[in-house]
């Protein structure tokens, strides 16, 4: 049976109209956005310093407080009201009586509205029910409402709505500005975790006149005053690598990137990671960094290295799993034989088999790293490293001296889905050169994703750069992971959506 809502429906126009005309009132009589009041005090940190304390004690403590907020809840009741104002902090209630205020302000508020932005000045006290209240001697309007807020029992709960208006969800949901809070936390821990290994904080060009640093798509502009393309980067990488050219021996940027793709939960065309390079340092150095700043931003973010994501538990404090491709395919899939990875006719079998397409590459490394994409990935949920990849795929890797086939390179999977990415940085500048060529002959061949030839990165090369470790994670995928968000969306405050 479907239970019918009784709630009366207000037409929103029509309060709107009215809050319009309590507006022109308010301005015959003042500035209803005034600029003078200051509050002096958190509703958070009033709660954590007051609500140990009895009415009594409270009373005797006579606690003066000037707080500012958005009122989110009114009950009239005659000659006293009460009203909630909510702050960065958190929530507390006012205590608002004629007797304290006078008629007058009395009556003003009496016509204020949830939504609007109050000033609320007065002494703290605790209700009979004991919450910590603010019994108010001055009531003022800071920012009148003229929009009326949702429905004050539900909240804003239309995904789309809270996306597109994220102004509005911050205003409605704790938790949603909770999600923010602890993002930037994050970011902090990270940078502070680096700063503290004396690596050096550095800003590269956002826009590029050759797209590089990763196998995408990138986006396309024009400078007018050059007459010529510019590209929105798709990584850092190969500017951060000019750093090392240069003798900085550590360095990382906290950047924007930008690729033309698709949208999906885990995917936005605008996204932000953590990028960084050390001298003398190799793909396993990098995988140790990689599991030290997941730990640390664990313990910021959550308070413990084992926590649910999504109803099922990951557990960061064990060692993380390190497995080649093929070891994880065979660890994951029992029914699959080693003597079966190495046979391309398999392979192709068993890739068309779950694709419903024909595998468009030759190479073994290549087919067992598709094999592995479409049956093995998804299954990786507690940290997992994994190692060896093509040479094909891995266009600035360095190439492994056991396997002229495969790179030193690898990819941090956790629940399921790549959180970093990282390897020995190829410094060889023929090598190099010879990859950039492989890559534009896939351009031409019609691989929108191939990268470009960079010839100012390859004469930066032949000057020499030390052997160097690179690491790269994304920013949005670890809040995603570290405060229980099912989408990128969650933990970006303004996401890239169709229009309206």
């Amino acid at each position: 049976m479907t239970e019918v809502s009784t709630t009366p429906i207000v037409d929103e126009n029509h309060l709107i109209s009215e809050r319009r005309q309590k507006l022109t009132k308010l301005r015959e009589t003042g500035n209803p956005y005034p600029n003078d009041f200051k509050p002096q005090h958190y509703s958070g940190t009033l709660h954590q310093e007051y609500d140990q304390y009895s009415k009594e004690q409270l009373a005797e403590m006579n606690v003066a407080v000037v707080v500012a907020g958005r009122m989110m809840l009114k009950r009239v009741m005659g000659k006293a009201s009460f009203a909630t104002l909510a702050d960065v902090k958190g929530r507390i209630q006012a205590y608002i009586s004629k007797e304290h205020l006078g008629e007058d302000a009395y009556d003003a508020f009496k016509h204020s509205d949830t939504g609007d932005i109050l000033g609320v000045s007065g002494v703290l006290m605790k209700t009979k029910t004991g919450e910590l209240s603010i019994n108010a001697s001055e009531v003022r309007l800071i920012s009148k409402n003229i929009r009326p807020l949702p429905e004050k029992f539900h909240g804003l709960s239309d995904m789309e709505l809270r996306y597109r208006q994220r102004y509005l969800d911050l205003i409605m949901n704790d938790e949603s500005r909770a999600v923010f809070i602890k993002r930037s936390g994050i970011i902090r821990v990270i940078r502070e975790a680096l700063v503290a290994q004396d690596y050096l904080e550095v800003e590269t060009p956002m826009m590029h006149p050759i797209p590089g640093g990763a196998t995408a798509k990138p986006f396309v502009t024009n400078h007018n005053a050059l007459d010529m393309s510019l590209y929105l980067r798709i990584a850092p990488e190969l500017y951060l690598k000019r750093l090392i050219v240069g003798g900085l021996n550590r360095v990382f940027e906290i950047n924007r990137s930008f690729r033309n793709e698709g949208l999906s939960a885990r995917h936005n065309p605008e996204f932000t990671m953590i990028e960084l390079y050390e001298s003398y340092a190799d793909y396993k150095r990098m995988m140790q960094v990689t599991e030290d700043l997941v730990r640390a931003t664990a313990l910021n973010a959550v308070g413990s290295l084992s926590f649910e994501y999504q109803g099922k538990l990951v557990d960061l404090a064990p060692a993380f799993d390190q497995l080649t491709i093929v070891e994880a395919i065979l660890k994951y899939n029992p029914q699959i034989s080693l003597e079966q990875l190495n046979d391309k006719e398999f392979l192709k079998a068993e890739i068309k088999k779950l694709t419903r397409k024909d595998a468009t590459s030759d190479s073994l490394a290549v087919l067992q790293l598709v094999l592995f994409e479409e049956n093995t990935e998804h299954l990786l949920w507690n940290p997992t490293f994994i190692m060896d990849h093509p040479i094909e795929t891995s266009p600035l890797a360095r190439q492994s001296d056991a396997n002229p086939a495969i790179t030193e390179r690898f990819e941090l999977f956790v629940v399921g889905r790549e959180l970093a990415n990282g390897y020995s940085e190829l410094n060889d500048p023929e090598d190099q050169a010879n990859r950039f060529r492989q890559q534009v002959e896939q351009k031409d061949s019609g691989d929108e994703e191939a990268m470009h030839y960079d010839a100012d990165y390859i004469r930066a090369l032949e000057l020499g750069m030390p052997p160097t470790g690179g690491l790269g994670i994304g920013i949005d995928r670890l809040v995603m992971l570290l405060t229980n968000s099912a989408s990128i969306r969650d933990v970006i405050f303004f996401p890239h959506m169709r229009p309206e």
